[in-house]
């Protein structure tokens, strides 16, 4: 059977009712479906609290540290280089974010936004720990950044852009992941995009609960659902779903071992 990493769920955010509130039950749902290992990333400071402890129940969760950029700026100005540092030491911290740009839903702190985000990355270097990086309506600024603060460590998570956004990030050492987006019917151009993107730069996330792969578009997303993310990209780049989940697991591990 095919082993899975589900790069980018938020595990304090899943819709428990199928497992009667029980996160345990959820994540050995997604065993039995394959997946081995699970990077459950912070949205606010806080949730470093929460993510500690399942990751010290769980051998197989590894979560992020940081803030993400549609949180409200004073949110994002506690998070200082100097406390994210301090955050990321635990072993169990495996990257630094969600950060990067966010101008879909306000262009009213675009400045924060950005220095948070180099924040983030000189945390990032500091650590040598990966940096996950979201970007919405904000593509140019997103790679601005990227090149001013030299970060060469990351990931361009649930990918949705253009070729020209992949190979810069691409050319900037970074790996490209993509969600249950890149299965919707209508995602032909993404799909398009992830056939140019190198095999040994892939990886896959679920982004979960949000964007549940065909077929399950529209219902509440979770981890076990990463195997079908696999499968889309299975067809992109014709190869076997077993294919796609070993080079996905390599990446991610050789992601998390760049030093």
């Amino acid at each position: 059977m095919p082993v899975f990493v589900d790069t980018h769920c938020h595990l304090t955010m899943l819709d428990l009712t199928p497992y009667d509130g029980n996160l345990d039950l959820a994540l050995a749902q997604a065993r039995e479906a394959g997946v081995s290992k699970f990077m459950s990333i912070s949205v606010d400071l806080d949730d470093h609290i929460e993510l500690a402890k399942i990751a010290a129940r769980h051998p197989d969760v590894g979560y992020s540290v940081g803030v993400h950029p549609c949180e409200d700026p004073a949110t994002m100005a506690r998070a200082t280089t100097e406390y994210l540092i301090e955050l990321a030491q635990p072993e169990k911290v495996w990257a630094i974010g969600e950060t990067g740009l966010d101008y879909f839903h306000s262009t009213d702190f675009i400045a924060e936004q950005k220095e948070c985000f180099a924040r983030h990355i000189h945390a990032s270097q500091a650590v040598k720990k990966p940096v996950v990086v979201h970007t919405r309506s904000a593509k140019h600024d997103t790679v601005d950044v990227i090149r001013a603060e030299k970060s060469t460590h990351g990931i361009l998570h649930c990918f949705t852009e253009d070729w020209e956004t992949a190979k810069a990030v691409l050319d900037c050492g970074y790996y490209v992941s993509f969600s249950g987006i890149v299965s919707f019917k209508n995602a032909q151009d993404l799909r398009d995009v992830a056939k140019q993107v190198p095999l040994d730069r892939v990886l896959i996330e679920t982004d979960s609960p949000y964007l549940a792969p065909m077929p399950y578009r529209g219902k509440s997303n979770e981890p076990k659902y990463v195997p079908y993310v696999a499968k889309a990209l299975s067809d992109v780049y014709d190869k076997s779903i077993e294919e796609i989940a070993f080079i996905t697991m390599q990446n991610f591990e050789n992601l998390l071992n760049l030093k």
